[in-house]
């Protein structure tokens, strides 16, 4: 009797750390994914809001409230053959962009711009609101704390195209305005643009 007590005592004293075990060999939910129909085709967005939870809620807020749809894709920045960047989102328009968020650099989050990363176009640190875009190719002079980064802090990135970079890379060597555009962004305006038709949660299992 005192030693089917003593066991019961022993299991009892157990238990915490057994569910701490199983809680932490529980696989992570995916992450959600973003739907962008664009005019030019389909891209997927795997949204980080798990290691950039400031910069990839906010991204999720514009897709919710559907602040992206009737925007486009209206810069594309061509570095080399296959590199660069594509620009899209709401282009300062004050009816569908939110207030500025806090700047997450990668440095923070751990996420770097590699080819298909999606991050956000900003001018200073912390002025990020609703503009994206997706790199072409390793870009790793946009992430903060290397010696040959653009700047310091770097710029935030928050998901990966995992559907349609055939279609990103379609945008960055579509027709540019001669024209258009201000300082250094003159001959970086796509004409015409590229329509974000919606974009909307991806309610479908990740495969």
């Amino acid at each position: 009797m005192i030693r089917r007590t003593l066991a019961a005592l022993a299991l009892l004293l157990l238990w915490p750390t057994l569910a701490v075990a199983q809680d932490a060999a529980a696989p992570l939910p995916p992450l959600p994914r973003v739907v962008i129909e664009t005019s030019a085709g389909r891209i997927v967005i795997e949204v980080n809001d798990r290691q950039a939870p400031i910069t990839g809620g906010n991204f999720l807020k514009y897709v919710d409230e559907r602040r992206f749809d009737g925007t486009s894709f209206y810069r594309a920045v061509r570095s080399a053959p296959d590199l660069g960047l594509v620009q899209g989102g709401t282009n300062n328009d004050p009816a569908k962009t939110l207030p500025p968020i806090a700047h997450e650099p990668t440095t923070v989050t751990g996420l770097s711009h590699v080819d298909g990363a999606v991050s956000m176009a900003r001018y200073d640190a912390g002025t990020a609101t609703g503009d994206f875009f997706v790199s072409i190719g390793p870009s790793p002079s946009y992430d903060a704390g290397h010696p040959y980064s653009i700047d310091e802090h770097g710029f935030a990135v928050f998901g990966m195209v995992v559907e349609g970079m055939d279609v990103v890379r379609g945008i960055l060597v579509a027709p540019t305005s001669p024209t258009e555009g201000d300082g250094f962004m003159r001959g970086q305006m796509l004409e015409p643009r590229i329509d974000i038709i919606t974009a909307r949660r991806d309610t479908a299992p990740a495969t």
